[in-house]
């Protein structure tokens, strides 16, 4: 089976194509066919640098949070699926592994059924987004109908889920993003837009009950002029000024969640995508063979929702 492979930190060119045996399930064990995987922000940096992906060399030679696929074969204590079964999901982060061919992973993984009607790459688009946003904003920002909210970063993978999340659960969403994505985050539901390239967001007169960060390039000081009285700010990277503000400012390691609770998430985006509430947004494709063009792009910063590698 073909996968991409990197055996020590460095630019794109650690990247390589191998042959590598198709792997076996155990027991409690389904395999997977993947037919799409998405290049997540973070993925350029785990290849780059020692840190969440090992010191002094990767502790997981493959990378790729997010898959979808079709089950072909399954463990014999397996229950939850069966052969023919179309899936998606995330692997966390003490799997890893989606930029393969097959990949094995426990019946109890954070995978559920994909909805009929959307393709393999949709699919391995939404948990990226989905369980990211969802905790965030349901969790600990509470939301409630009526509410205002800010998303910074409206744009990209988790800005896109936000808005449309923040929508479904009847809240007026101001999204800001740059010029060429205004239109993209009017269609998802956003009922006001700030482009950041013509306006200082934090000159506004408006006051939100929420501002999510979801790309954690701001603060609660910058930002906290802007909140309401019981408002909160919430972010997916903290900073030292956001942990001193632990009242205000609200982050959470959501990666390392229960996979029960992933599932549960995705059983509910699956709702909300069969009531056509949600869609999947997908910036680029490419073919695993292009992993380092994929890499380089999402390397940018500025893709609009997910990035897909198709196998």
């Amino acid at each position: 089976m073909r996968a991409v492979v990197y055996e020590r930190f460095g630019s794109v060119d650690v990247l390589e194509v191998r042959d590598l045996p198709k792997p076996k399930p155990k027991d409690h064990e389904v395999l997977i066919r993947i037919h799409a995987a998405t290049v997540a922000a973070e993925d350029p940096g785990m290849r780059a640098s020692r840190g969440l992906n090992g010191i002094r060399k990767p502790k997981h030679p493959i990378l790729g949070f997010y898959l979808a696929g079709e089950v072909e074969e399954v463990g014999k204590e397996v229950t939850r699926f069966q052969v023919g079964d179309q899936v998606y999901g995330n692997t966390g982060l003490r799997l890893l592994g989606t930029y393969v061919e097959y990949k094995c992973m426990p019946e109890s993984a954070a995978i559920v059924k994909k909805p009929d009607h959307i393709t393999y790459a949709e699919a391995a688009s939404i948990p990226n987004g989905a369980l990211t946003s969802l905790p965030f904003l349901r969790d600990l920002g509470k939301i409630k109908r009526g509410q205002k909210l800010l998303i910074l970063g409206a744009s990209g993978a988790v800005g896109t889920a936000a808005v449309q999340l923040a929508v479904s659960f009847g809240a007026e969403v101001t999204g800001v993003c740059s010029t060429s994505n205004i239109d993209l985050v009017k269609r998802l539901g956003a009922d006001n837009v700030i482009d950041y390239s013509t306006q200082d967001f934090t000159e506004t007169k408006h006051r939100y009950d929420i501002i999510f960060d979801a790309v954690g390039k701001s603060s609660y000081g910058r930002c906290k002029n802007l909140l309401t009285e019981k408002g909160v700010y919430l972010t997916t990277i903290p900073t030292a000024s956001n942990i001193l503000r632990r009242k205000k400012s609200k982050f959470s390691a959501t990666g390392l969640r229960a996979d029960r609770k992933k599932v549960q998430d995705l059983h509910f985006v699956n709702t909300l995508i069969e009531s056509q509430v949600y869609q999947p947004v997908i910036d680029r494709y490419y073919a695993l063979e292009q992993i380092k063009e994929a890499h380089s792009y999402v390397e940018k910063g500025r893709k609009k929702g997910n990035v897909i590698i198709t196998l």
